[in-house]
């Protein structure tokens, strides 16, 4: 990401934005931030914009969403595809309506991508989706596609996230069709706001329990139950596939791919963790980050810093 202290951020508006891993507890401390500051929450979560992927996603309750505004949530349908460029169009959008109401933005959650675009005002690659292309590249297995990637644009694999297909389809897209590498087209624009970048830091070992148990959870939620109602409502096992890990290995288990639900769910959960590694390896190249340790000071802490953030604003 591009260091906003390069760039003059005199007179923009605020941006508070909390990010971290794979259930480090943004959207809790996100809440609890907006509570205390006037903020309205804006989803930075690639799948959360889908409707009916609650369980899986672990999208905010409907008593969490009532405590303070969230936007950015239900957005589509599961069988549609939410581009980046959409993202980054309806964030800004609601950002800047939560700044004309007087209150504070805080954009909340774990798609580096996502998060990137906003606080970066990337130039999103002008070449358009290529339908053709893209089912040639998505019959083919991940590593060999990010194999392609590194030959083509080595500098992409660095700012992609390898462990997407759609992200890597897209950069390959982009390479394939405009003849130039992907990287060399994610220009930023002028920054839009003046940002406070706050992360949650818990040591790998807590952090993967608590991994587990979120996993162990969502399967006595009704994990299973809720990705056989995607597929009775038309979703197909291929669209499973580029809805994230849970929907991926679910959709494996229903197709008889695992010989039990508790081999799935082992392999999930090392899935998530190898797929936290990939997502902290991606955040730790911003030095902007205030990293937060997770724990009992974490809301007051963060507190703090937001505190002193927006009195300077």
């Amino acid at each position: 990401m591009e260091d906003q202290n390069s760039v003059s951020l005199a007179g923009k508006p605020p941006l508070i934005v909390v990010l971290g891993p794979t259930a480090s507890g943004k959207s809790g401390l996100g809440i609890t931030l907006a509570q205390q500051f006037a903020g309205e929450i804006v989803s930075a979560d690639s799948r959360q914009v889908y409707r009916y992927l609650d369980i899986g996603t672990a999208k905010v309750t409907p008593a969490e969403q009532a405590l303070v505004p969230h936007h950015l949530l239900d957005v589509v349908d599961p069988g549609e595809v939410y581009t980046v460029a959409q993202f980054q169009r309806d964030a800004i959008e609601a950002i800047d309506g939560i700044l004309a109401r007087g209150r504070v933005p805080m954009l909340v959650g774990g798609s580096p991508h996502y998060i990137q675009v906003v606080v970066d005002h990337l130039a999103i690659p002008s070449v358009p989706p290529q339908p053709e292309l893209r089912q040639q590249l998505e019959q083919r297995p991940l590593a060999e596609l990010v194999a392609q990637l590194e030959r083509l644009d080595p500098q992409a694999v660095r700012v992609v996230d390898c462990n997407n297909p759609r992200r890597v389809i897209r950069a390959l897209e982009v390479c394939l069709i405009s003849g130039r590498p992907f990287s060399e087209q994610r220009g930023s624009e002028a920054p839009l706001y003046r940002c406070l970048l706050l992360g949650i830091h818990w040591p790998r070992e807590v952090l993967y329990r608590r991994i587990d148990l979120r996993v162990d959870e969502r399967m006595q939620q009704g994990m299973v139950q809720e990705v056989r109602g995607l597929l009775a409502h038309g979703v197909s096992y291929e669209r499973l596939e580029a809805l994230g890990l849970e929907y991926r290995f679910i959709g494996r288990l229903l197709r008889g791919e695992f010989s039990s639900e508790a081999q799935m769910t082992e392999r999930l959960k090392y899935a998530i963790h190898d797929f936290t590694r990939r997502q902290l390896s991606w955040f730790r190249r911003d030095q902007r980050i205030l990293w937060l340790e997770g724990g009992a000071a974490l809301e007051e802490e963060a507190a703090r810093y937001t505190r002193a953030f927006l009195l300077a604003s």
